[in-house]
């Protein structure tokens, strides 16, 4: 028998990746799919892309206000608007250049991946946008579309932050006859928080850990990043404090900003930018909730910051969510540092704010739900990827295939009570089912009940 000759090799079209304009007209006509080669290095070369228009952009830091501000209001009495010396010039045309390279080369209808890179280049095109417009109204036009606004309606198709807001007003407000007991004094010195905080990161995340600094100006009680914390040397603090700061800044912000870095492939999971806002401040304040920290006093200055915002939006001059603050907290320092939260970067005579702080409610709702989702839904699996960097919910079904492409990396730090998934989703899968009973028949039962029953001394 004669033996057959080994096939030789293929015939091969040579195919030109172009680095920008999408794929070539030779490629198409191929008839070849995105699974025919391997995808991994255009992913990669393109995240690195992101990561670079990204990395100029620094919200925070660009919209604050220097302390001189506050010292000349409070001078004033608080009675003119603050004189502020204006905003350092901020080019947009790198980012966007970059960004729009990257949107010609990408089809989202494609896949989930292609989806998320250019949900993340339009997110960072409008970033650099709203920097460039700081102190006009454009600014709000833009932090909207990033952050959201106090009446956005949520993933339910009924609820807004707002509609939260005024709930946890009203809650406080049906319990103001309840004996609370007196608030733990806030008498943790910085120096002391500090040592505390040390020792958490310490322990969670060994070499890893961030500089915990104690500073003398900060505009914040504390700021928190990959590499450093820092905390106000004047600054007290309560008990409660200094758990949510824990849980809220190191174990969710910290710990996500890390995983993200550690990334070898996808560098961009490592930077915090607009987008992924809701998701991550979510899952800080959900971690608030779920590690105890949480207390009535800490949710309603959620729910202030909200009703601030949309106070501005329907034209609330800065004077005027002052003295919505003032009336709220008591103390004008913290009042006017409230306010400033709601107007730096937009403007102060009222009808364009910065909506970044209703991302906390907002996150909130969102977060929860998802996790409750996922768990009822089969789905569980998801759940750590929540933390594999810093990324939006909506995110999760590009980084299944990333996952299963070897281009995500699993989370090294997790906090605390998603470790233990035997109490979380004992917990989610409990509230889900809470979330099946039809609480109008219960409370009418209990109002029954209770109709003729004395209130408690």
């Amino acid at each position: 028998m004669r033996r057959q000759a080994p096939p030789g090799p293929r015939s091969r079209r040579t195919i030109w990746w172009p680095p920008f304009g999408g794929l070539s007209e030779e490629f198409r006509r191929a008839g070849l799919s995105m699974s025919a080669i391997d995808p991994r290095p255009r992913i990669v070369r393109i995240a690195a892309q992101l990561a670079r228009a990204a990395a100029p952009i620094r919200v925070l830091s660009s919209v604050a206000w220097p302390q001189s501000v506050r010292e000349s209001f409070l001078a004033a009495g608080g009675r003119e608007l603050p004189r502020l010396p204006g905003y350092p010039a901020f080019d947009p045309a790198p980012a966007r250049t970059l960004c729009a390279q990257v949107l010609a080369e990408l089809e989202p209808e494609s896949g989930p991946v292609d989806a998320w890179l250019a949900s993340v280049a339009r997110g960072l095109d409008d970033s650099a946008n709203m920097l460039a417009a700081r102190g006009t109204a454009d600014f709000y036009r833009y932090a909207r579309r990033l952050y959201g606004a106090p009446g956005d309606i949520l993933p339910d198709e009924s609820s807004t932050p707002l509609d939260l807001a005024r709930r946890v007003h009203a809650l406080l407000d049906d319990i103001s006859h309840v004996d609370l007991g007196e608030p733990a004094p806030a008498c943790h010195l910085a120096r002391a928080v500090a040592e505390d905080m040390r020792k958490a990161v310490g322990e969670r995340f060994g070499a890893d850990a961030p500089e915990v600094q104690v500073v003398d100006e900060l505009s914040a009680n504390a700021l928190a990043g990959p590499r450093r914390i820092r905390l106000r040397r004047t600054a007290c603090f309560t008990d409660k404090d200094v758990s949510q700061l824990i849980h809220h800044e190191a174990y969710v912000h910290v710990a996500t900003s890390l995983n993200g870095m550690a990334q070898p492939d996808l560098g961009l999971l490592g930077l915090t930018n607009p987008r992924v806002a809701k998701t991550q401040e979510g899952l800080a304040v959900f971690a608030e909730f779920i590690s105890g920290s949480m207390d009535l006093d800490r949710l309603s200055r959620l729910a202030d910051r909200v009703v601030a915002i949309q106070m501005a939006i329907d034209g609330a001059d800065f004077l005027e969510v002052y003295r919505y603050f003032l009336d709220r907290v008591g103390e004008p320092a913290q009042a006017f540092e409230n306010s400033r939260r709601v107007f730096r970067g937009g403007v102060l005579e009222g009808g364009a704010p910065f909506t970044k702080d209703v991302v906390y409610l907002d996150g909130l709702l969102r977060v929860h739900n998802f996790l409750r989702a996922i768990v009822t839904g089969g789905r569980a699996d998801c759940l750590r990827l929540l933390f594999c960097g810093k990324l939006d919910i909506e995110d999760i079904p590009a980084l299944c295939e990333l996952n299963r492409l070897g281009l995500c990396r699993p989370a090294r730090y997790l906090p605390p009570w998603a470790e233990d998934l035997r109490f979380l989703l004992g917990y989610l899968g409990y509230s889900a089912f809470l979330n099946t009973v039809d609480l109008a028949k219960v409370k009418a039962h209990y109002r029954h009940m209770l109709a003729d029953a004395p209130r408690v001394g």
